[in-house]
């Protein structure tokens, strides 16, 4: 476990100085290149780039899980059950529709830039977090809901003190993969003009030149790996606190 931990803290290490001094890596990325080609991305600072990915991937997130967990919590309650369906079917559309075919959409209504790629993203991110979430909240511990009832909690109190921090690490998994998802996906939005670490990858498709490929998507590679163990480990963590960690294992 801690040699886990002490690999993915050089990984990230690397990571920075990769992102603060690229140059350091010159010779290492000159392997991939041909005569006279720059072996670093040379139109845009690397780190910039990447926190602007970072900060478009989290603002559709957020905007996913606000919807699709108050979408969930309202087809869970009784006066809201027979928005099931439906929720479900808009929860689906993202997924339904590739994100091309919704950056193509969005372009003519929305300009070229960072808001069609948030819209795509937004859309691609519901399903996994709206399914966790009803999965979460649909499969709580007989017990522990009667309990609440006894002791004469109202629907929203049961809701915020005993439904939702049971499901959050359930729901906190269909986050994980949504962000993940949205960590790859956010790479075609320099497509349509969106500063994200795609504009490094076409550039390097463009110019032929495998080095800018390479640190696209090693850098896209490594950030989703990261962020995925960082939410697993905190996922992990909510369930030992709530006493589902063993109930897991048996």
């Amino acid at each position: 476990m801690r040699i886990g931990l002490l690999i993915r803290l050089i990984v990230l290490a690397v990571l920075l100085v990769f992102l603060i001094h690229p140059d350091t890596f010159a010779g290492f990325f000159s392997l991939f290149t041909k005569p006279n080609q720059p072996p670093i991305y040379n139109q845009g600072s690397l780190l910039d780039i990447t926190l602007n990915h970072l900060a478009i991937v989290l603002t559709a997130t957020v905007a996913s899980t606000l919807i699709a967990v108050g979408l969930a919590i309202l087809v869970t309650r009784p006066f809201g059950a027979e928005f099931l369906p439906l929720s479900r079917s808009l929860a689906n559309v993202g997924q339904t529709f590739p994100p091309v075919a919704v950056l193509a959409l969005a372009v003519p209504m929305l300009g070229f830039g960072t808001a069609p790629t948030l819209v795509a993203l937004f859309l691609y991110g519901l399903l996994p977090i709206f399914e966790n979430t009803l999965t979460g909240l649909t499969n709580l511990p007989p017990a522990v809901t009667d309990a609440a009832k006894g002791v004469g909690m109202t629907g929203w109190q049961r809701l915020l003190k005993v439904e939702l921090p049971l499901a959050l690490p359930v729901i906190l998994a269909g986050i994980r993969l949504s962000t993940v998802i949205s960590l790859a996906t956010a790479t075609i939005g320099s497509t349509v003009a969106a500063r994200t670490l795609g504009e490094v990858i076409i550039a390097g498709l463009t110019a032929n030149n495998t080095a800018f490929v390479l640190q696209g998507g090693l850098i896209v590679g490594v950030l989703a790996v990261l962020i995925y163990d960082a939410l697993s480990a905190l996922e992990r963590f909510l369930m030992a606190r709530t006493g589902q960690l063993g109930r897991a294992a048996a």
